[in-house]
């Protein structure tokens, strides 16, 4: 049996092995500041409203997390980064955790500052840091930015933001949504999957004055068409969807646009909804225009006609074909006889040994037979019926 000791020092080994390797992506130092402390940390510590926190990061693919203190003389930085499965959930939870009292920063593409607290979206991961003048220390959190993006994915973002009307939106009010909490934080109307996300939807909401007044909009992009188009129906026959049922709440504006359905909450009538729903325009294009195939068989007359006009085609190509073939041939043995055809030492005939006359081969192209000389023949020699072969 082995001593307790050696169960408790492997234990101990595969913790901090377990605990380093979870924990490497915030640098120990960077542009003069130095970590003086590093450990894990959940959305469930983020402060108020734990419990919504924990499950909007949920919903965003939370992995894991870090939280340090960095310190340069008498300055002190807490930094917490949240580590997503992928960029599009880090993205969401960075317009989660952003406020509007954030303006963009020169940080990254996607990064906010105030006084005292910064966000920086790097690949998969979301740095929120707290500290004092932050603005004064861009240089020191580009750094730290830098560092942090050696450790993390690199990815494409949700495109969907890009389809949100620029005019009357109020700043910093948009937000990516990948789940029914996030959603019912920023767009009201149930606690429970609602709009679709189990059917492959994502969203974004923004906030903008219209009429006077503030209203939401909601985009919410589906898969295809056809799940688009139900989703709206099902919405209408839940909610006050374009007046469908008067008797289910304050009024909703929507529209589909292919597979993007628009929601308006907030406006009173159609007239101060439509031009916001109008501004909307989806990404993906259906047309039915592309050119296409048509098979038309033709009349008999005209397979009739085909058929002869085709063979008379290939019986002048065969002739033409037959005349330049034997006229060039008759050219090259006038112009070199047995130079080129019938040489007589290649030539081959089988010939009935009725005669002892050699053969010639200029007598099988002869066209004038009175200047062909004449040979005597041996009339002594028997005659014979023999198969010979002239070479």
């Amino acid at each position: 049996m082995l001593p307790r000791n050696v169960f408790l020092t492997a234990a101990i080994f595969l913790l901090t092995a377990f605990s380093a390797s979870a924990q490497g992506i915030l640098p120990k130092a960077f542009a003069g500041w130095s970590q003086s402390g590093l450990g894990s940390f959940s959305p469930s510590q983020s402060g108020a409203d734990d419990h919504v926190a924990e499950a909007i990061a949920k919903e965003y693919e939370f992995a894991s997390g870090e939280h340090a203190t960095y310190t340069r003389g008498a300055d002190s930085l807490d930094v917490t980064l949240y580590k997503m499965n992928d960029p599009s959930g880090a993205y969401g939870e960075y317009s989660f955790l952003r406020t509007p009292d954030m303006p963009r920063a020169d940080l990254g593409e996607h990064s906010s500052i105030s006084p005292t607290r910064a966000l920086v979206l790097v690949g998969n991961a979301v740095l929120d840091i707290h500290g004092r003048s932050l603005p004064r220390l861009d240089a020191a959190l580009k750094s730290l930015a830098t560092a942090v993006g050696k450790s993390v994915h690199q990815g494409p973002l949700p495109w969907i933001g890009s389809r949100l009307p620029a005019d009357n939106m109020i700043q910093r009010s948009d937000h990516y949504i990948l789940g029914p909490v996030a959603l019912n934080r920023f767009f009201p109307l149930g606690d429970d999957d609602w709009l679709g996300f189990s059917h492959g939807a994502e969203a974004e909401t923004a906030q903008y004055q219209v009429g006077g007044k503030t209203a939401t909009l909601l985009l919410a992009d589906f898969p295809t068409p056809q799940i688009a188009s139900d989703e709206l129906s099902r919405l209408e026959k839940r909610f006050n969807v374009n007046g469908s049922n008067s008797g289910a709440g304050a009024p909703l504006f929507a529209k589909r646009t292919v597979t993007m359905l628009e929601m308006v909450m907030g406006a009173s009538t159609q007239a101060e909804a439509g031009p916001l729903l109008n501004q909307i325009e989806s990404g993906t294009q259906v047309t039915w225009n592309e050119p296409t195939f048509q098979f038309k068989e033709p009349s008999i007359e005209m397979m009739i006609v085909g058929s002869i006009v085709g063979t008379g085609v290939i019986c002048g190509f065969t002739l033409i074909a037959g005349l330049a073939f034997g006229g060039f041939r008759l050219v090259v043995k006038r112009a070199l006889p047995n130079k080129v055809f019938d040489r007589t030492d290649q030539i081959q005939v089988l010939q009935l040994g009725l005669s002892s006359k050699p053969i010639n081969a200029e007598d099988f192209y002869q066209l004038d037979r009175n200047a062909v000389p004449d040979v005597d023949v041996d009339k002594s020699l028997p005659d014979r019926v023999a198969l010979r072969l002239f070479r």
